[in-house]
């Protein structure tokens, strides 16, 4: 509860200070006339009348201090905010190569990390059509665009590296997520891409997908997940167990990112490049991208008042009119 104008509640203080000399005139006031007895008036009631007129004083105080309050605009403001999310289709690419088994991110490793990150990311959206497109050589529509984010959920806790033929089809990717938002009647359609990795797969060319998505009004967002310097990749042996990738030359294969080609779709497509090292940064630059594209609509603001100033106007109203009434009929005093 607020007053739109507290200021007006200093009024209450003289009133306060009338009410507290009334209270010790009352308490200090000496009989007029002693008698040696009271049995005179031993049997004498007090009248309605009588009482009437001794609480008039205090009636009168409270209508004031209620009259005071209702000037003073009692009011409860609930602050609201209508931002207009609907109009906004995104679609996740989400890279589950073999390369998303590093534990750079360490306890988990890349892949359980960014299934974690867009279930978060899941959490803060409301009203605006998801769609999940996995891809590692190949790519394909994991769940089309939806506002059943269950559904979505379980989808994405569904995804698994090697469920697609090895290999890294960044274009093959976008093109695919491009053709499902393509016909959106959305008034912002994105495309989230996550890869650890370089375009090595596919037929079509990352940048010719970027023009494609450029072409039909899509925002893409890239985002580069891994370590500076790459990571090692674990590979079930059958005999040895887990055993880290190697070159033929027997090096360890470290993951590669092709930040220039990720770069380079963002900027074709009005977009942003991100690069994330750990769980808390990609957490992060989910929200953060989310929050770029909830700007480019207007937000409303607005408050919404209930007013309680007749919830004492009207009791003082009635205290004084019913003080006007008695005084000049039933406790009206002769001269």
């Amino acid at each position: 509860m607020t007053f739109r104008d507290p200021w007006l509640l200093l009024a209450l203080i003289p009133i306060a200070i009338a009410a507290f000399l009334a209270l010790r005139r009352g308490i200090r006031r000496r009989p007029a006339a002693r008698y040696p007895s009271l049995s005179a008036f031993a049997k004498e009631k007090t009248t309605w009348a009588v009482r009437a007129r001794r609480a008039l004083p205090a009636a009168r105080l409270i209508a004031l201090s209620l009259l005071v309050i209702a000037l003073a605009r009692p009011q409860k403001v609930k602050h609201e905010e209508e931002i207009q999310t609907e109009g906004i289709d995104i679609i996740l690419a989400l890279d589950v190569s073999g390369s998303m088994q590093a534990e750079d991110f360490k306890p988990q490793n890349r892949l359980r990390v960014a299934k974690d990150v867009v279930k978060q990311f899941l959490g803060m959206v409301k009203n605006d059509r998801i769609g999940l497109v996995v891809f590692a050589g190949q790519a394909f529509t994991q769940c089309p665009l939806t506002l059943d984010y269950g559904i979505l959920e379980s989808l994405v806790e569904s995804v698994q590296i090697g469920m697609i033929e090895d290999g890294t089809a960044i274009g093959t990717a976008l093109a695919n997520s491009v053709n499902r938002i393509k016909d959106s009647a959305a008034k912002s359609k994105v495309i989230i891409l996550l890869t650890d990795g370089e375009n090595n797969a596919g037929k079509i060319d990352p940048e010719t997908a970027a023009k494609v998505a450029q072409a039909f009004g899509v925002r893409v967002y890239t985002i580069g997940v891994g370590k500076e310097g790459g990571a090692p990749i674990p590979v079930d042996h059958p005999v040895y167990g887990k055993i880290y990738a190697r070159n033929p030359d027997g090096s360890i294969i470290l993951t590669k990112i092709d930040e220039k080609s990720l770069r380079r779709i963002a900027e074709i497509t009005g977009g942003k490049y991100f690069r994330a090292t750990d769980e808390e940064a990609l957490a992060k630059i989910y929200r953060e991208i989310l929050e770029l594209e909830r700007t480019k609509f207007q937000i409303k603001r607005y408050e919404r008042v209930s007013e309680y100033y007749r919830y004492a106007a009207i009791p003082a109203g009635l205290l004084l009119l019913l003080e006007f009434v008695l005084l000049r009929t039933r406790l009206r005093v002769l001269p």
